[in-house]
């Protein structure tokens, strides 16, 4: 615990700017986990409009500091790269109505178990 006043303010001023960061961060996630729920869903109008909101929530997270200008970069680009995945091939991201029984597994033929050294002694010694 300080007991210099200017270092029990830089407590204070920390603890502060630590929470505002850490809800700046969640806000991110949340914006980022809605956009994939509708990535997941297939639906691209409701992508397409969360995807300029979510851009501006990490590019307004980028400017404060809170992440690095190229993380920020990657994370958009992954997020117009689903995008634009799930529009050349709607397809994938739905469930396929026709699932295909895998064929049956044919049986393991049982291995031998392995002799340890304590085991090739005894059995030389018997011999």
């Amino acid at each position: 615990m300080p007991n210099i006043k200017s270092a029990k303010k830089r407590v204070v001023v920390t603890e502060k700017k630590n929470t505002q960061n850490k809800m700046i961060k969640t806000s991110v996630k949340t914006a980022i986990k809605k956009f994939n729920a509708a990535l997941a869903a297939g639906d691209v109008e409701t992508a397409e409009k969360l995807l300029p909101e979510t851009v501006s929530v990490i590019d307004s997270a980028a400017s404060k500091g809170i992440f690095h200008k190229n993380n920020a970069a990657n994370k958009k680009s992954a997020l117009a790269k689903n995008l634009n995945a799930l529009k050349a091939n709607p397809q994938a991201a739905t469930p396929a109505e026709v699932v295909e029984e895998a064929p049956a597994a044919e049986p393991v033929a049982e291995a031998k178990p392995k002799k340890t050294r304590s085991k090739k002694a005894e059995t030389e010694q018997a011999e």
